[in-house]
């Protein structure tokens, strides 16, 4: 009866966080109606949700069993909060201002494909005919739907699929190159330095094209979705996942992941008034259908 529950839960969690994660693409695409940037609408989402890992790590250090990482393994933390939570963060977000929150949610979708061709570079891992299968299933469904795209959106289609294509691969990196970490020092204290790391970088990004008091000039409204973005598509879902992943595994989160681009598009139709049609269900199709090969 307890490990029901506890499948249970971890299913709940799970649903749930992913869709959090999914009104992401929405949030950021509503404050951007509003006339904020990239950087500035980042730099709040990271400062909101700062104070929160912050005393989840004070809390952790507390802990008298916490596994504390070495200076080599601090160094390497830098760099993979620089790449998951800043870089990809940024170039997904900037992609955002110049395509459709439903190309952009099944782009990104493609990072899964990615790690697993960085696990065959860098770590020796085998190619099979199901990475083959995903790998052509999914770029397919992209580059059906990009050419759909760009035929009325000719001049940033092939921008912003480049800028969240680029924060496909800059997070599959940080996936591939953090597992060891998190299997040492445990999702809860990886993330909460990983995420004040990327703070720190964004923060300095802000500061040296902006100034500190832009953001006492910013509409109200920008202020709500970057509260939004913060706690209920940033801080909340990360650690739901983390501890679904705990309870029911891995793969039973993934395969429960899956509907968050189904989610993100079917929000972004209602919400955002965007159009969709047999391109868009055929490219969702091949899109997921690839990504769901390395599931098996």
């Amino acid at each position: 009866m307890m490990q029901k529950n506890t499948t249970q839960f971890g299913l709940t969690l799970a649903i749930v966080g992913t869709a959090l994660f999914a009104l992401k693409s929405i949030f950021i695409k509503l404050a951007y109606a509003h006339g904020v940037d990239t950087t500035t609408l980042l730099t709040l989402r990271m400062l909101i949700a700062l104070p929160f890992y912050a005393g989840i790590l004070l809390w952790l250090l507390r802990q008298a069993d916490v596994v504390k990482p070495v200076p080599q393994e601090l160094l390497m933390l830098i760099g993979l909060g620089f790449m998951g939570y800043y870089l990809a963060s940024w170039l997904d977000m900037e992609g955002l201002q110049y395509i459709s929150a439903q190309l952009e949610r099944l782009t990104l979708y493609t990072y899964p494909i990615m790690t697993t061709l960085l696990g065959w570079l860098f770590l020796r891992e085998k190619i099979t005919w199901q990475i083959v299968s995903a790998l052509v299933l999914t770029y397919g469904g992209i580059l059906l739907l990009y050419a759909h795209e760009a035929a009325w959106n000719t001049n940033n289609a092939a921008l912003g699929v480049s800028l969240v294509t680029f924060a496909a691969l800059t997070f599959a990196f940080y996936v591939v190159f953090s597992k060891r970490l998190i299997s040492k020092l445990g999702s809860l204290l990886f993330t909460s330095i990983a995420m004040l790391m990327s703070t720190g970088f964004i923060f300095v990004q802000f500061l040296l094209t902006h100034a500190l008091a832009d953001l006492g000039k910013l509409p109200l409204p920008v202020w709500g979705y970057a509260v939004l973005l913060a706690i209920f598509s940033t801080l909340l879902p990360s650690f739901m996942v983390s501890e679904a992943i705990h309870r029911i595994g891995a793969a039973k989160t993934s395969i429960v992941g899956t509907v968050g681009p189904v989610l993100t598009i079917l929000l972004a139709v209602w919400l955002l008034g965007e159009p969709f049609g047999w391109f868009h269900l055929v490219g969702m199709a091949l899109v997921m259908g690839g990504v769901s090969l390395l599931r098996k």
